[in-house]
């Protein structure tokens, strides 16, 4: 079974559970994806299932791109291209169509997306500085100030300074599926997920969960 998909971030609402609790989720339209390549241990040095998720039209899709998915037998242009490593690669045939339904409700998970881009941010933004006071006579309020010893006569790399914000790669753990509604391929996961609606997510099984 592959051990995740590929999905959209739709936007967060609530349920309720059956003891009247609400909970706070986010919905994802996961898949259908389908399966694009397949890579061997004999042939590539690993084992691996590729799959194309988001349906595009012909004029959107490189030439490279629809002479892959023509070999796969993909019958749909497909925007993106995603591996997933797997121990075995019995069970997994070429076109091979995968829905919302390798979930059910209480798995464990992991969704990785990018970060909301924020630009060019400064320290109390980007690091959450307490900064100066806002009284006269303060002239520095949000500045960073002293970056360093003098001693080593350099800024040392990693230092939190001002700088652009956002838009990189996270991975939200320790979520939970909520409801999964294989019919819309829609599934709930409890909490927030890294990104803006729209998004591109890839929704991962957790390592060890359940």
């Amino acid at each position: 079974m592959l051990p995740g998909i590929l999905g959209t971030k739709i936007g967060m609402t609530h349920v309720f559970s059956e003891d009247g609790r609400m909970i706070p989720v986010t919905v994802i339209e996961a898949g259908p994806v389908y399966v694009t390549q397949i890579k061997t241990d004999d042939k590539d040095g690993y084992t691996a299932v590729q799959v194309g998720f988001q349906e595009i039209s012909d004029k959107n899709l490189s030439f490279p791109k629809f002479g892959h998915l023509k070999k796969a037998g993909v019958k749909s242009n497909l925007r993106h291209l995603r591996e997933f490593r797997v121990d075995k690669t019995d069970g997994y045939e070429m076109g091979q169509e995968i829905k919302t339904d390798i979930f059910s409700e209480g798995d464990d998970v992991d969704v990785i997306g990018t970060s909301k881009g924020r630009g060019f941010a400064g320290g109390v933004k980007r690091y959450h500085f307490k900064g100066q006071h806002m009284t006269h006579g303060y002239m520095t309020h949000r500045r960073p100030l002293s970056s360093g010893a003098t001693g080593p006569q350099r800024v040392f790399k990693g230092t939190r300074k001002p700088g652009h914000m956002g838009d990189e790669r996270v991975t939200q753990t320790g979520l939970k599926v909520v409801k999964v509604d294989a019919e819309r391929n829609l599934i709930l996961v409890s909490g927030s997920v890294p990104g803006a609606n729209g998004c591109l997510v890839t929704v991962n099984k957790t390592k060890g969960g359940k």
